[in-house]
Order: structure tokens, then sequence, then C-alpha cells
């Protein structure tokens, strides 16, 4: 393991650390569309009932859950391979699917005009394009 001190072990700890935190939202965000498949499909079919998306809400519930459990499994196992074998590829992809599974809810947020719920997205997608940058050194 790199010295804490030197600013390669910062990094690697902030690598583990954002890799990490993406697994945990993502995994525990596309298991819960996956148990509660119903209940976010009618709250997401309400909540986009005026938009120009209502018609495919389904279609875009399933592409979402398939971006966040990619991005959630990348995310952690790649934080555990960069623990074990100092390689952080695996979570580096992760990261850059989580921006993308970020940037999906973000457009469905704003098409549906909930722009409070759009803004509490931009930290998330923050914190992601740090452990991007963070992921690729």
């Amino acid at each position: 393991m790199p010295s804490l001190n030197a600013s390669s072990g910062t990094i690697f700890i902030l690598q583990i650390l954002t890799s990490a935190f993406l697994g945990i939202l993502f995994l525990q965000s596309g298991i819960d569309k996956i148990v509660d498949r119903r209940g976010n499909l009618e709250f997401l079919q309400g909540h986009f009932a005026k938009s120009p998306l209502s018609g495919i809400v389904p279609l875009l519930v399933t592409l979402i859950t398939v971006l966040e459990l990619l991005a959630g499994v990348l995310s952690a196992i790649g934080c555990v391979l960069n623990v074990v074998m100092h390689e952080p590829t695996v979570a580096f992809y992760g990261a850059v699917i989580s921006a993308f599974s970020i940037l999906g809810l973000f457009f469905g947020q704003r098409m549906a005009k909930d722009y409070a719920g759009a803004a509490v997205l931009v930290p998330y997608f923050l914190l992601t394009l740090v452990a991007i940058y963070l992921l690729a050194r």
C-alpha cells in the first residue's frame, strides 16, 4: 500500500472511497428498481404523465435499471480490485457508466419539469466526475 502521506497514497484512498460510494449508490438503486418494480413504475408513470416521455416509462425504467446495476457492479468489483491489486480500471468504467446513469436521470427530471429533483443529482454527478478523474490516474 502506498504511503498515506504521499500524493499517490491520497489518490489511492480517494479512488477506493469514490468507487465504494458509487457501488453502494447504484447497487441499492438498481436493486430497488427490481424488487419494487411495480411501485417504481406507478410512481414514475405519474411523475412523467405530462411529459413527452409518458409513453415509454417502462422502457426507460428498464434501461436506467440496467445502467445502474452495471455501474454499481463495476464500481463495487473495481473497488475490490483496486484494494487487492491496485488496479482501478474496472472502477473507472463503473464511474463512467455512473455518469451516464446520472445524466439519464437528470434528463428525465428535467423533462418532467422536476427542477428540484434534477438539482439533487448535481452533487452526485460532480462526485462521479471526480471519481472518473481520480480513477484515470
